[in-house]
């Protein structure tokens, strides 16, 4: 029964999975700040674009 239990302490397996899943979690957390972040000023110049070709002159 002490063996098992040693083994099972030692056992790092499982440990680097959630390490990774982990590390994805927080770079898709960048990601999405970063995406909210760049999309409001992208929405921004986008409807700047839209507006300027609705004011200019048709011929």
């Amino acid at each position: 029964m002490r063996n098992l239990l040693n083994r099972f302490a030692k056992d790092e397996s499982g440990a680097t999975a959630i390490e990774y899943g982990l590390i994805a979690a927080l770079i898709a957390v960048v990601l999405i700040g970063a995406l909210t972040a760049v999309g409001g000023s992208l929405k921004d110049k986008f409807q700047n674009v839209s507006d300027e070709l609705e004011a200019a002159p048709t011929k």
